[in-house]
């Protein structure tokens, strides 16, 4: 099994790779087959799955080194949970200290837990027609 950096360099980028670096990858990480085994599947040598899969792994560097779209999703995504942490904590210290509070910071609790991603994508969604 490849490294988590190199699965998440690969779900943002591999499709930037060219489409034999694809697939090649496609059945290493997704199929989890064995250099062998794309070896055969392919009609190839294994040298030259591994040769792919390198080079791969070094354009995928390559182009977060230049982009850093990993490094945002992983600040963000790392900043959201932090913040929803933090708001957890003041909403448990608030019902303690204002019990009477209780159903409005339940209300506010199920808001910031909410899946929220249907309308996230409709609004992605009426952005990219503008």
């Amino acid at each position: 099994m490849a490294d988590i950096k190199f699965l998440r360099l690969w779900d943002i980028y591999s499709p930037l790779l060219t489409p034999t670096q694809r697939e090649i990858t496609d059945m290493f990480f997704n199929l989890d087959l064995t250099v062998s085994e794309i070896a055969e599947a392919k009609g190839i040598s294994r040298q030259g799955v591994s040769e792919c899969l390198a080079s791969a792994k070094r354009q995928l560097e390559e182009y977060e080194e230049k982009l850093k779209f990993s490094h945002i999703v992983r600040v963000n995504a790392t900043a959201l949970s932090l913040m929803l942490s933090a708001a957890e904590r003041w909403a448990e210290n608030y019902v303690s200290a204002h019990p009477g509070a209780e159903a409005d910071i339940k209300e506010l609790l199920g808001i910031l837990h909410g899946d929220h991603s249907a309308e996230a994508e409709a609004l992605c969604k009426k952005d990219d027609k503008e």
